[in-house]
């Protein structure tokens, strides 16, 4: 086991060492403490400015330590955004356990393991690594036991027919987060650090339509992004959507009291993030800033200056090698990390651009759900500067939302076009499908034909080409697409080469082989299986 040690000196008046030893302690080391909300935009917190969401226990971290403006999910999907951010790798590195709903393989090693061994009293509350088949029995043998978050905490609950529910939605999870990690901490022994991976399962869908009624929310405080149209119905669902983030932060904040009332906040990493973007047509799934760039704030007050926000881009494939280094244990028994601590950013006290070296963040996605014939995936990389972000669509004759049309698994018949009925209402799961649905999106589809709407519903569901390049500060939105454009020809170049020097580097199979389609090849054990007409580019 490693120690982290301090020398304690004893100085004398004159400045002679006097003869006496250097006595060694153990430095107490920090705790951690892990936020990930499951699909939220970087913009939606009170603190980033947004007017119709209050998250005090996020503005609390950030007022008090490091805001990062510029984080980005290793995926715009959960599973292999968690893959990333547990093991330090790209997700695409990662085989069954960087894909949605497929195995995760003893050999992927994540940070946690590390820290039990370590000396951590480790637990997770709420949604874990997920989702990922995990082994069943002694057959998986090649499989992981564990859910690689930890040990779950699951055991505390509301209950629905209960009058003292506080639940503010009927769409919200009946796990309490917070009493799951007072038990959690209850459980430990006295002076063991702590590491904790609080999973809300929110803001993710379903929701419940018109929460936000009964929640005091105002339509006229939304503010829609400029790929969405904003009509009643979308802004309505952004504040359900708002409604979910303010009850996992909620939880956020009880924890945060709880630490400061026993006395181990000061000495508690602090870190608030979520996996991908809002669960909204053309940001989550999609590589774009809405479904890739998340909140994050950290704060250490033992550890750090604080106060300050940070803009250099920060993937999460580099944030498992800085919590390592933070708790002074060697990532020994994980492959190699491909990620890089960004420690020097934390201990820094300046803001702004802080390293020295220019960062990157990269992402990217395979398969997120069944959503076309086959099952085949949306394959896309992307790479983040300080101002420009790529998206390479590796596969643009697919359809990036999912395929238009699906069929009866038992009788082959055709849905309709778009999953539109004949009262002209979309039918749940019957088109695009790899976006969530909801009322925004069932709101594109069935005004499709309204020209003021139409627009909205090709940004959203229409196939794209194999590049996009948007100038971030000028288009937060990604509505430009600057590729192939003579003035960008240098900044395209130079990502391109970014970009796939990095996808070289960490041997990705899209690029270096051998079977460029073993994504395609590993097994989906949750979830729905649709079935498909074959697609017009397979004639």
């Amino acid at each position: 086991m490693k120690y982290v040690t301090s020398a304690v000196l004893l100085s004398l008046s004159s400045g002679a060492f006097s003869g006496c030893r250097v006595k060694e302690e153990p430095l107490k080391r920090p705790n951690i403490l892990f936020v990930i909300n499951d699909d939220q935009s970087y913009a939606h917190t009170s603190f980033a400015g947004c007017r119709f969401v209050k998250t005090p226990g996020f503005d609390r971290v950030a007022s008090n330590g490091i805001y990062f403006e510029n984080c980005y999910g290793g995926s715009p999907g959960s599973a292999p955004s968690r893959s990333a951010l547990v093991t330090g790798r790209h997700h695409w590195q990662n085989k069954q356990a960087g894909q949605h709903a497929s195995s995760w393989m003893k050999e992927y090693v994540p940070f946690v393991d590390l820290l039990a061994s370590n000396g951590y009293h480790i637990g997770f509350t709420g949604k874990g690594v997920a989702p990922f088949q995990y082994a069943r029995n002694d057959n998986d043998s090649l499989w992981r036991k564990g859910n690689a978050a930890g040990k779950p905490y699951n055991k505390h609950r509301y209950k629905k027919d209960d009058p003292s529910d506080p639940r503010t939605a009927g769409g919200i999870e009946s796990i309490n987060y917070y009493e799951n990690f007072r038990s959690f901490l209850q459980q430990r022994e006295e002076g063991q650090p702590f590491y904790f991976w609080y999973g809300s399962t929110e803001p993710h869908r379903a929701y419940e339509k018109g929460s936000w009624k009964r929640n005091g929310k105002n339509l006229d405080l939304v503010d829609v992004p400029d790929f969405l149209p904003p009509s009643e119905e979308v802004k309505g669902d952004m504040l359900d959507y708002a409604v979910e983030i303010e009850w996992a932060d909620s939880h956020l904040c009880e924890m945060l009291n709880y630490l400061d009332s026993i006395g181990e906040l000061d000495n508690t990493i602090v870190m608030v993030t979520a996996d991908n973007g809002m669960p909204f047509p053309r940001a989550k799934a999609n590589c774009f800033e809405y479904g890739v760039h998340v909140p994050m704030a950290i704060s250490y007050p033992k550890g750090f200056p604080g106060k300050r926000r940070v803009s250099d881009p920060i993937g999460f494939a580099d944030i498992a090698p800085t919590l390592l280094e933070m708790a002074g244990v060697e990532p020994d028994g994980m492959l190699p990390i491909t990620g890089r601590s960004f420690v020097n950013i934390l201990k820094s006290k300046k803001a702004g651009v802080v390293d020295d070296i220019k960062r990157y963040a990269y992402m990217g996605r395979e398969r997120h759900s069944s959503s076309r014939w086959q099952n085949l995936g949306y394959p896309q990389r992307a790479v983040r500067s300080q101002d420009y972000l790529l998206v390479w669509n590796a596969k643009p004759e697919r359809w990036p939302a999912g395929a238009p049309q699906t069929m009866n698994k038992e009788t082959g018949e055709l849905y309709p076009m778009y999953g539109v009925q004949e009262d002209g209402t979309y039918h749940r799961d019957w088109a695009f499908s790899d976006s969530d649905d909801g009322p925004s999106k069932a709101f594109l589809i069935e005004h499709y034909n309204d020209p003021a709407i139409h627009p909205y519903f090709e940004l959203a569901f229409d196939k794209r080409p194999e590049f996009e390049i948007y100038h971030l500060e000028n288009d937060p939105f990604c509505m430009e697409n600057l590729a192939g454009k003579a003035a960008y020809a240098s900044i395209e170049k130079e990502l391109k080469e970014v970009l796939f020097n990095e996808l070289k580097r960490s041997e990705d199979p899209r690029v270096v082989g051998p079977d460029k389609e073993v994504f395609e090849s590993y097994i989906r054990y949750s979830g729905m299986m649709r079935a498909f007409p074959k697609p017009d580019w397979m004639e």
